[in-house]
């Protein structure tokens, strides 16, 4: 209201102030009537009113006739936004800055985003990456926009696309726009190192085999020993290489599926049960013993079954390959959530040589390994705790894992109860 009201004393004041010497002419005019007439001075007065009020409200017309239109009659909603709001609407860190690159006005995501970015504070002074300097100085002396990439390192690193331009033409004001590219970057960077480390892996075994082949066609081309040996590691290099391939598909067909709300009802002891069977020859193999403490009643969770299968088989696979120093294997259940509640816990414990503590929040990352060579010896591929969190992250579940050099790990699952 006090806006409309306001325009409208402009055009009031506008229209008085081009039509002042007709007002004062019909005031003259009208002086001169009353003093030959004998008029009263009120009748004057109101005379001169209605001259200046015909003036101040009728339509203004120009030299071709046509009518001015008033301000108001054109009025919609959006001429009441200001630039403020605009540039509070953004959801991306904005900031608008003078030709002295001094802050005049920064929205709520870039107050967020940078620390001491105040009204006033210099873009040189804050941003001093050379990039940036770069960039601000270009806008400052010659009015040039521009994009490039930046990296915020504290209190985390986080990386944006830079985009400034001026305001208008010669307005003296500059605006920053800052576009987050961390999680693209991380996407990325998650790729690269996935395919580099997928290709080293692949690469190991095929040039193993393509080695040995040379060597059956030349030199062991006549000597059977030598042959059978060498046939032997080449259907273990192509076994590696399917397991790994296999995998990778496991973990892709995870990563492209919807989240799961599991309708089926499980109970985990006949489906922890026939998953230690099904592993008993490994065991034995290892020298490993599998114990079994599930306590009494059912253990019941939703869930997909071949994918909780999954998840048992990984974990009780990595027990029996590098825990069989310690001889055994402990399964355990426990309803009381240690903890978490509402929570079911299935722990699998190894009492092997333990995994030092800088290791372990990087266990499940694709193809990491404590120890390599261990872990290529195991027929090991470094995807199966991958495997592992991708499918306990579709069933609401989560994995703690806590191990102490020469004491064993402990991988616990934390189901939630249905």
């Amino acid at each position: 209201m006090a806006g409309r009201l306001g325009d409208f004393l402009r055009i009031v004041i506008s229209r008085l102030w081009s039509a002042r010497w007709l007002i004062a002419g019909a005031i003259v005019a009208l002086a001169g009537l009353a003093a030959s007439s004998g008029a009263t001075v009120s009748s004057v007065l109101l005379a001169v009113l209605f001259v200046v009020a015909v003036a101040a409200l009728a339509p203004r017309r120009d030299g071709l006739g046509r009518t001015e239109r008033v301000a108001d009659a054109g009025r919609t909603p959006f001429d009441a936004i200001t630039a403020e709001h605009l540039a509070a609407s953004v959801s991306d860190p904005l900031v608008i800055c003078d030709a002295r690159g001094s802050v005049v006005y920064a929205n709520k995501p870039a107050a967020n985003a940078f620390s001491a970015l105040n009204e006033g504070t210099s873009l040189i002074l804050r941003f001093r990456a050379p990039e940036m300097q770069d960039l601000i100085g270009g806008l400052l002396s010659q009015g040039k926009g521009g994009s490039i990439d930046y990296a915020e390192r504290l209190p985390v690193e986080r990386w944006f696309r830079v985009t400034a331009s001026p305001i208008g033409q010669a307005g003296g004001f500059f605006v920053l726009v800052f576009k987050d590219q961390s999680e693209t970057r991380r996407i990325d960077r998650m790729r690269a190192d996935f395919i580099a480390n997928a290709s080293h892996e692949l690469r190991t075994p095929l040039a193993s085999v393509s080695g040995f082949i040379e060597t059956l066609r030349g030199p062991a081309r006549n000597d059977p020993a030598a042959r059978e040996q060498f046939l032997q590691i080449m259907q273990n290099q192509t076994a590696r290489m399917a397991r790994l391939i296999d995998d990778l598909l496991s973990l892709s067909r995870l990563e492209t599926k919807p989240f799961l709300n599991p309708a089926d009802r499980l109970d985990l002891r006949p489906l922890i049960d026939g998953v230690i069977d099904a592993l008993s020859p490994l065991a034995k193999e290892s020298g490993v013993r599998i114990e079994r403490d599930f306590g009494e009643g059912a253990a019941i969770v939703a869930g997909n079954r071949d994918e909780l299968i999954q998840v048992f088989e990984n974990l009780l696979e990595n027990a029996c390959k590098y825990g069989q120093s310690g001889g055994r294997v402990l399964v355990s259940i426990d309803r009381a959530a240690s903890g978490y509640d509402g929570m079911l816990d299935v722990a699998v414990r190894d009492f092997g040589p333990g995994i030092p503590e800088e290791h372990i929040p990087r266990l499940t990352e694709r193809f990491y390994r404590v120890d390599v060579e261990t872990s290529r010896g195991q027929k090991g591929t470094g995807l199966g705790l991958a495997i592992v969190k991708h499918i306990l992250t579709r069933h609401n579940a989560r994995l703690t894992i806590r191990s102490k050099p020469g004491e064993g790990s402990t991988f616990t699952v934390h189901f939630p109860q249905a």
